[in-house]
Order: C-alpha cells, then sequence, then structure tokens
C-alpha cells in the first residue's frame, strides 16, 4: 500500500519514542544512585552514549532481521557477532591476536565502553589505590588503558558511521524482497 521509504522512515521515527525514552529513564534513576560523577555535563555524555549505543544496536538488529528472514539463522548471526565485537574488543581478552585486532575499532562494545569511560574520567583524575595517601591515575587501569580516555570524536564518528550503515543495509534489504507493483 506504501512505498518502501515511507514505511521505512516512519519505522524509524515511530520506534525512537520507545528507544530513547525508555534507556532515558533507566540512566536518570540508576545514574545518580551508583554514585557516578555528578556533574550535568557527565551525566549528558553518559546519557548521549547509552542512546547512541541503543540507536547503533537497534540498526545492527534491523540490518540483520531484513537481511536474514529465518529467526534461528539471523538470532544465531547477531549472537556470534556480538560476541566476536565483544571478544576482539579486549575488555574480556586482553591479549587478542592482531589479525583480529582490528575488529575492535568497529566493535560496538569498544566504541560505548570508551564513550562511557570519558563521560566518568578525564587523563588527570586520580583515585586511592593502595595504602593510605598512595593514588594511581585512573588512566592507568587496565580496562581504562585499553580504551583511552582520548579522542573520542573517533568514537562517536565511528557509532555514526554504524547507525546510517545499518540502516542503509537494512533498507536495501528490505529493497530486494519484494517490488511493489
Amino acid at each position: 500500500m506504501y512505498r518502501l521509504s515511507s514505511y521505512f522512515m516512519v519505522r524509524m521515527v515511530g520506534d525512537l519514542p520507545m528507544e530513547l525514552i525508555l534507556p532515558t529513564i533507566f540512566i536518570t534513576v540508576t545514574y545518580f544512585m551508583v554514585g557516578m560523577n555528578p556533574k550535568a555535563a557527565n551525566f549528558f555524555m553518559t546519557l548521549f552514549s547509552m542512546l547512541l549505543n541503543v540507536l547503533v544496536a537497534q540498526g545492527i538488529g534491523l540490518a540483520l532481521g531484513a537481511l536474514i528472514m529465518d529467526l534461528k539463522s539471523a538470532t544465531t548471526l547477531a549472537s556470534v557477532i556480538m560476541l566476536t565485537f565483544m571478544l576482539a574488543g579486549g575488555y574480556f581478552v586482553q591479549k587478542v591476536p592482531p589479525f583480529i585486532a582490528w575488529i575492535k575499532y568497529i566493535s560496538l562494545n569498544f566504541n560505548s565502553l570508551k564513550l562511557l569511560a570519558s563521560a566518568q574520567f578525564s587523563a588527570t583524575d586520580t583515585y586511592q589505590c593502595a595504602a593510605p595517601m598512595v593514588t594511581c591515575r585512573v588512566a592507568d587501569v587496565p580496562a581504562i588503558a585499553l580504551v583511552g580516555l582520548g579522542r573520542q570524536y573517533i568514537a562517536v564518528a565511528i557509532m555514526f558511521a554504524m547507525f546510517f550503515l545499518c540502516r542503509i543495509i537494512s533498507y536495501l534489504a528490505l529493497m530486494r524482497i519484494g517490488v511493489a507493483r
């Protein structure tokens, strides 16, 4: 009845309230409960990072759902892709073999962790790490050193590229399914 482009755009815009409101409520409630940095800029950077993460994850789901029409196959491939992103991202496995180390730069998990860590800490932040009066730099914590606290704009650019690329892939996959007569 409608053109695919109309359906697709309405679907994207129609899903936005649920995709954005629920994570916003979650972050607003839990952010201050767990003692994160109480400054407004840090809160909004965390919120932005989480909303971008949700939208990219939704895009990956849309692309896989449109490319693979079999539910079991799509679920299996989604699990493999997300597990690959998690493992290659370096957070769970620090010694990633060089031939697959490049995957971390397109990993949803790696880029989200980089943005979230940068939203809470700066390179000059310290914490009490040992006996009284001994301080260590937050940037030296292995999980944070892995992603780094600088150049967040690259992570944002990669996330936005993934956001648009996944939606373009899903639109093209839906176009191949059928043409309106």
